[in-house]
């Protein structure tokens, strides 16, 4: 195959450019890299054509590409934004000045309150959408309205309820739907004050239509967490358990990183600690700084992600419920990603967490 990068084909082979001299025969580091960036573009990262790289290449990258090609950082495979058109086969989502198109084939996906065929979403929608593996122009899976509401129970009115996020962010308002009351009442039996609560459902302005419960009901109440075994020894390599994802808030749209239960408190740990405090919650963790990173892998899919901890997540260390995404989780939440995150890690937001194996890296 005759390669195009760098200079002119001749006689079906490439003459590198440049003064010549005992060097001229022999590309830069540079070249190289961008050579093989392309090759990657067009027959994969192993060699077949059709398969873009996984996400913790895309990751590894950074804002600029390798070092020295000068290439930008491939795109990112969550996109959110409004919807502004849609049609049987083609999505067009805005997001400020900017705007994406994208096709949809026969087998991408929507949610929108429920499982639902794309050309059903609407103009002015919220949206999430997943690229195809395949292209930067297709959309695999998309979601429209998607909420969540996670926290304990404050009060309840009929099917009303104001829930404390815990984060010092106020309460949100959580409407049961009439036709989702039955399946949430047998995964959460306690719709009292003082109990916690995770559902899914649709976005409105000024509350979340509930219509899926995210968990179980953990058996206690918020102010009687359970304490999690004891654990001896150095703090260990890599930790296993629970990813969930929470709703943007004040976060820029398309946020990569992640909240972590054992956020720094402002006194360090003491000599000899290893990191290790008194536990708090349901899972014993090291405490980390915010702007510490995490490798974050999504034991279902094999995606994995070099993460920023952007803060606490002062709610998923009270739930001691377990994944059950691909297999139960060795145990309950150990991150609460970014929706960009969950989705770029090859999460569906609808199905509310899987299983994740996290490496601090400082």
């Amino acid at each position: 195959m005759r390669d195009l990068v760098g200079g002119r084909a001749v006689g079906g082979r490439q003459q590198a450019a440049g003064p010549a001299g005992p060097q001229a025969g022999i590309p830069s580091s540079a070249r190289i890299a961008r050579r093989r960036l392309l090759k990657a573009a067009v027959f994969g990262p192993h060699g077949q054509a059709g398969h873009a790289p996984p996400a913790s290449d895309e990751a590894a990258a950074g804002p600029a590409g390798p070092a020295g090609t000068g290439l930008a950082r491939p795109v990112p495979r969550a996109v959110t934004g409004r919807v502004l058109d849609v049609s049987p086969h083609v999505l067009l989502i805005g997001n400020g000045e900017t705007e994406e198109r994208f096709a949809l084939t026969a087998d991408a996906r929507a949610w929108r309150g429920d499982r639902t065929d794309p050309a059903a979403l609407k103009a002015g929608d919220h949206a999430v959408v997943r690229r195809h593996p395949s292209g930067r122009e297709v959309a695999d899976r998309i979601w429209a309205n998607i909420g969540r509401v996670t926290g304990t129970i404050s009060w309840r009115d009929g099917d009303t309820l104001m829930v404390d996020r815990g984060d010092g962010g106020g309460q949100q308002a959580l409407v049961i739907s009439s036709r989702a009351a039955g399946r949430i009442q047998v995964r959460f039996p306690r719709l009292e004050p003082g109990y916690l609560i995770d559902i899914v459902g649709v976005r409105h302005d000024d509350y979340l239509e509930g219509l899926v419960p995210a968990t179980s009901q953990p058996p206690y109440r918020a102010d009687h967490v359970p304490a999690p075994a004891l654990v001896s020894g150095h703090v260990p390599g890599s930790i296993s358990g629970a990813a969930v994802w929470h709703e943007p808030g004040n976060e820029p749209g398309g946020l990569i990183g992640t909240g972590y239960p054992a956020i720094d408190p402002p006194n360090a740990a003491a000599p000899g600690s290893a990191g290790q405090r008194p536990a708090s919650g349901c899972v014993n963790l090291p405490y980390l700084s915010v702007g510490s990173h995490l490798r974050v892998r999504n034991d279902c899919t094999g995606l994995s992600l070099d993460l920023p901890v952007i803060g606490p997540a002062a709610v998923a260390r009270l739930f001691c419920d377990r994944s059950v995404a691909c297999g139960p989780s060795p145990r309950g939440r150990i991150a609460d990603l970014t929706v960009a995150s969950f989705v770029e890690l090859g999460g569906e937001l609808d199905e509310a967490s899987f299983n994740v194996t996290i490496e601090i890296e400082g």
